[in-house]
């Protein structure tokens, strides 16, 4: 097994979480593409669960884009004063809401969703993931960050964006739209901080398995 993914064929090593996370929904509880758009902006530093918590009472509210954008901040606020950062994030919402007016119009591609204040390439990558579209990159969101370089797909960065480069460069595209979000399922289901080793299905190919827990 080499260290870091140079010769292994990563797609067949990993089909055992490909085939078990297969389009399976993101934990944010969405029902359209602007909710879905709402919800990843407030996610950033956040919880799904709290985010799923707070937004019913924020969407009966502002239900599309257009009612969005007819609020100030200051009405606005008080329906996610308790996602992290909030201030932030309003003014974000609010921000995409002046660029785009209907929710027909939100963007799907990487460059339409990067170009909207608080959309960085792993929202957009969990946004073209659960809409369907093809793949422009792989999400990297902290599972990710944590479990790959655990694995020994990539080296380990605290940096998102330079971990998803790095599977970008070693997993085939075609498996691109899948394979983020199996290894973060994998990392909030079994490969957590502290890892359920006994219950993994990767072991056989694991770097940290192989030349850790297999050693103690």
């Amino acid at each position: 097994m080499d260290l870091f993914g140079e010769t292994t064929n990563w797609e067949v090593e990993l089909k055992p979480i490909l085939k078990k996370y297969k389009d399976k929904k993101h934990p944010l509880d969405y029902q359209n593409i602007y909710q879905l758009l709402v919800m990843v902006v407030l996610s950033a530093q956040d919880s799904d669960a709290n985010i799923n918590n707070v937004t019913p009472a924020l969407f009966e509210k502002y239900p599309t884009l257009k009612s969005l954008s007819k609020t100030d901040t200051e009405t606005f606020i008080p329906y996610i004063s308790k996602v992290r950062n909030h201030s932030t994030k309003a003014n974000w919402l609010l921000e995409i809401t002046k660029t785009i007016k209907n929710d027909d119009d939100i963007p799907l591609t990487m460059e339409g969703l990067t170009a909207l204040k608080g959309i960085g390439r792993k929202s957009a990558n969990v946004i073209l993931r659960e809409t369907d579209q093809p793949a422009e990159g792989i999400i990297a969101d902290l599972h990710v960050i944590r479990v790959a370089p655990r694995i020994g797909i990539v080296k380990e960065s605290k940096d998102g964006n330079k971990i998803e480069k790095d599977l970008m460069q070693v997993l085939p595209k075609k498996i691109w739209s899948e394979i983020g979000m199996a290894i973060s399922f994998h990392g909030r289901e079994v490969c957590r901080p502290k890892p359920k080793c006994e219950e993994c299905e990767l072991t056989d190919i694991c770097l940290y398995y192989n030349t850790v827990v297999k050693q103690n």
